[in-house]
């Protein structure tokens, strides 16, 4: 498990499939995602079952936010999905995916945190030196936690995404390791 001070990131179980499910076929959920249609827990428990063949590297998070309930242990909640989808080895370099389902949970900068949570642990566990993502150009919220975690501009796919009746560029962004803060 993967923890900062308001998230933490853990694997995925088949007990949160039916929220994810259930977020994916929300469309404006869906509206900055690669995938585009709606789906069902079937297709979600198929690809689950992909997920747990792939190399642990690539295998995805769950992302998790702190739920402060009084004293005691902080209860926690599931709120979206990370993860390094795409792992060159010889490269040294990944392509980083991330997801909030949660709505009500939008601009509580969970996404930075669990963004550089996953990224701490590319650059210091897995030895990678580059992480990379997409991020349609329309994202603005996500452009903006990219930049806040140290990502720079690397290019523009135009016209890369057709989505309501009009074609939508893809940014490529990407960090080294070299940038990413020590930490501290």
């Amino acid at each position: 498990m993967l923890k900062g001070d308001r998230v933490r990131l853990r694997r995925i179980e088949r007990a949160d499939l039916p929220r994810f499910v259930g977020w994916l076929n929300d469309p404006e959920v869906r509206q900055h995602l690669a995938w585009v249609y709606p789906l069902s827990l079937v297709q979600e428990d198929a690809w689950f079952e992909e997920q747990q063949k792939a190399e642990p590297a690539a295998q995805p998070f769950a992302i998790e936010a702190r739920q402060e309930r009084g004293e005691g242990e902080p209860e926690w909640a599931l709120v979206g999905a990370t993860g390094l989808h795409v792992v060159d080895w010889r490269n040294r370099w990944a392509e980083l995916a991330i997801f909030l389902g949660d709505k009500s949970r939008w601009g509580d900068g969970l996404g930075t945190e669990a963004t550089r949570l996953l990224v701490r642990w590319a650059f210091d566990t897995l030895n990678l030196n580059r992480v990379f993502l997409r991020v349609y150009a329309d994202n603005a919220r996500a452009i903006r936690c990219y930049e806040k975690v140290g990502f720079k501009s690397e290019g523009r796919l135009r016209q890369d995404r057709f989505q309501d009746g009009r074609y939508v560029d893809t940014l490529l962004m990407g960090l080294l390791r070299e940038e990413f803060p020590a930490k501290g």
